[in-house]
Order: structure tokens, then C-alpha cells, then sequence
């Protein structure tokens, strides 16, 4: 699996965010959801297709592959399993997705998964 940085797991995450609403995500989508421009998106999809992170059609509709996939998936489970918890906790929806956007690059695998085993009975 390619290493990718907090920033390259924010926008795997951000893609299959998108996909799971959107018949075909592009760029633009991704600039937009974002907040960023259409040529940094475009540096950044470069090189996810590069490093088989990504596919893209002729009509610039991005696909995660599955190294892509497998990424995006276990930062949206953090990022899903630490704003739970947050809320548990009487965090507000808001700030909880916001500092789970934070936390969930840093998280050991170790607490998280012991923060998961926690959360697996605990509706939010």
C-alpha cells in the first residue's frame, strides 16, 4: 500500500465521501467540498493516479482503486468511530466531526482500536 500523509488521506477520504452521494465525482467536486483550488486538486490527483491511488475516465470521473479504497475507508472509520465518541462524551455534532477531522490522522492503531472495541456497544 502506498504511503500517503495526512493531506493525501483527506482527500481519499473526501473522494469516497463524495462517491458514496455523487453518480461521478471529478475534481471539481473535490475543490469545491474542499475549499480548495482546481489546480492544487489537479496536482494532487496527478499524483494519486501515479501511485494507483486513484483512475480517472476521459471524462475526468475520479474512481478510488482498491489501494485508494482501502485508505479512505479506515480514515472515514476513524473519523466516524472518534466523532461518536466525542458526542458520547457531550461534544457537540459540529465540533466533534471537526476534531475528529484532526484526531483521526494521529491516533495509534493500538487506541484506536481499543477506542472501537469501547464505542461498539455505545449509541451516539
Amino acid at each position: 500500500m502506498a504511503v500517503v500523509h495526512e493531506a493525501g488521506e483527506m482527500y481519499l477520504e473526501t473522494i469516497l465521501v463524495l462517491s458514496r452521494k455523487m453518480d461521478a465525482v471529478r475534481s471539481v467536486d473535490v475543490a469545491n467540498r474542499m475549499g480548495y483550488s482546481r489546480p492544487t486538486i489537479s496536482v494532487m490527483m496527478k499524483k494519486f493516479r501515479r501511485d494507483g491511488l486513484i483512475t480517472m475516465n476521459e471524462a475526468g470521473h475520479i474512481t478510488l482503486t482498491d489501494s485508494g479504497r482501502e485508505i479512505a475507508e479506515r480514515v472515514y472509520e476513524r473519523h466516524e468511530v472518534i466523532s461518536k465518541f466525542l458526542r458520547s462524551i457531550g461534544v457537540g455534532r459540529e465540533q466533534a466531526y471537526k476534531d475528529a477531522c484532526l484526531m483521526e490522522h494521529d491516533i495509534s492503531d493500538e487506541s484506536f482500536a481499543a477506542l472501537k472495541e469501547h464505542m461498539s456497544g455505545i449509541d451516539a
